[in-house]
């Protein structure tokens, strides 16, 4: 027979636990990303993974669809409501604006609550705003709901984020390239289908088929796309398991909202992008890079109609020549792939150069990136009216080719370089693209109309070239000089030291 044991900390027989052991596992586990990887994001089919993707693409499109079919009523608006043009531009650059805005207050709470409930949500109200537009009795009515629907939009802070819920950052660059097509192919698509808008309908149909687009991309979103979030994701498995019988616990169940969600924590998830894009010089200039190439497009479409009726194009025709930035964009598109395949195998191959992981992956914008003061040079002097047109529609896809390329390498590269400070680096890219786009809608026109005389239209498209050469040489500085100027960045070298801490653990453990 056995013999009793006294203390509590002597067992009885092997089989029994002893007291520390018995309050160790009246204890709950929190779950990590490890205990469950297989039922993550990280682990959905390829097919699952694409399908999400796919209506991303079709959401993200929508968003930017809105901010640029707008455009196209502006005419139909001037008459109806008895306002300048000009007045009539502001509804535009209100959207826009808001809509930088509105990217940065949505991404948090898509991190606590979920990306689904979060961009449902965001995609009802942007819908629900288009109907006091599209019915509006007076020019303010129109101006609230753009505003309101500008601040709604959730953007790509959280389309973008779901593509880091379903890949590891090695492995997403892919499908970052359809996100980035979806945001710059949606500006472009505005017009081109506004130019028949304009042509054959009435203003208010530039705005009900805003709401059409936005209501068939909201009800596939809600059909077809799961919760992605990975914290979500845990608690939800967490609670499988407890009916099961296990004493587990997610990584946020156990903590109040009120404590997650403190106003401290808010105003500084809120702020810590505007800080960065201020205080780190990698943000900042590849987020004016970025900000400045992708308003062109907006000065494009407020100046095509100007720089078009030299050739007496028709409205539909207007719309038309910006399929050439679309041409461009698919190029680019077609390019990326084998440019992702070249870097990720440099990273493979050279896991300790500094270089190959960081560099790498602005390397292609070293050759794209001057296509942005090309095709601006080139359409300005193309613009001549007896020129042919065909010049300078060839010159405006080569600005598509650069907008795309910066856009998509200087978000990768932002990933990449600031890790866990990414949301905040990439939502001060997104941020100075959308309110430069913004702020530069209303003078865009005057900007062509008013500089110089009879070149005019040449000049102003020059002084675009002027400044964009400038911005273009960021790029080569930060390739050139990119590890310095992460030694002088607190983020980045926190991540450094961060992984250098991961690694010595990996190592000693070995």
């Amino acid at each position: 027979m056995s013999a009793l044991s006294t203390g509590c900390h002597r067992k009885v027989a092997s089989q029994q636990p002893t007291c520390d052991e018995i309050e160790s596992a009246s204890r709950p586990k929190i779950l990590t990303e490890a205990d469950c990887y297989s039922e993550l994001g990280f682990s959905f089919p390829s097919v699952k993974k694409w399908t999400i993707i796919i209506v991303i693409f079709l959401v993200q499109t929508s968003m930017n669809f809105n901010t640029s079919l707008y455009s196209n009523a502006i005419s139909g608006i001037s008459e109806e409501f008895n306002v300048s043009k000009q007045a009539a531009r502001c509804g535009a650059m209100i959207f826009l604006i808001l809509y930088a805005f509105g990217c940065e207050l949505w991404a948090p709470w898509s991190e606590e609550m979920g990306r689904k409930p979060i961009l449902q949500l965001s995609l009802f109200l942007v819908n629900i705003w288009q109907i006091p537009v599209g019915i509006a009795p007076n020019f303010a009515t129109i101006m609230v709901g753009r505003a309101l629907g500008g601040i709604c939009t959730a953007g790509g802070s959280v389309t973008l984020g779901m593509i880091a819920d379903l890949w590891e950052p090695d492995d997403q660059q892919y499908a970052v390239a359809c996100v980035v097509f979806s945001s710059v192919g949606g500006s472009v698509l505005g017009p081109v289908v506004g130019g028949f808008v304009e042509a054959y309908l009435p203003w208010r149909w530039n705005i009900w088929i805003q709401l059409i687009f936005g209501g068939f991309v909201q009800l596939a979103h809600l059909i077809l796309v799961p919760e992605t979030r990975t914290s979500v994701m845990i608690d939800r498995i967490a609670k499988r398991r407890r009916e099961k019988g296990e004493n587990v616990f997610g990584p946020t169940e156990l903590t109040l909202l009120k404590d997650r969600f403190s106003g401290k924590e808010i105003m500084g998830t809120w702020l810590r992008p505007f800080h960065m894009l201020l205080t780190e010089p990698i943000v900042l200039c590849l987020s004016m890079l970025s900000g400045f190439t992708d308003a062109l497009i907006f000065i494009f479409i407020q100046s095509f109609g100007l720089v078009y009726a030299q050739w007496n194009f028709s409205t539909v025709a207007v719309g038309l020549s910006f399929l050439p930035i679309m041409i461009g964009y698919v190029i680019t598109w077609i390019m990326v792939i084998p440019v992702i395949k070249r870097n990720i195998h440099e990273r493979r191959s050279k896991p300790n150069d500094e270089r190959a992981q960081y560099e790498s992956r602005l390397w292609w914008l070293l050759y794209t990136a001057p296509c942005l003061p090309i095709g601006l040079i080139g359409f300005a002097w193309t613009s001549l009216p007896q020129t042919h047109w065909i010049g300078s529609m060839f010159f405006s896809a080569l600005v598509g080719i650069a907008n795309f390329s910066i856009f998509m390498a200087t978000i990768d590269y932002m990933i990449c370089a600031y890790g866990p400070y990414s949301a905040s680096a990439t939502g001060g890219n997104g941020w100075a693209r959308d309110f430069l786009a913004g702020v530069l809608t209303v003078p865009a026109t005057p900007f062509y109309e008013n500089i110089g005389g009879d070149y005019h239209l040449e000049y102003a498209s020059t002084i675009l070239f002027c400044i964009s050469i400038i911005l273009v040489a960021t790029v080569y500085v930060v390739y050139f000089f990119g590890p310095t100027l992460r030694k002088r960045s607190p983020f980045a070298q926190k991540l450094l030291h961060a992984r250098t801490d991961i690694h010595a653990t990996m190592e000693h453990r070995k």
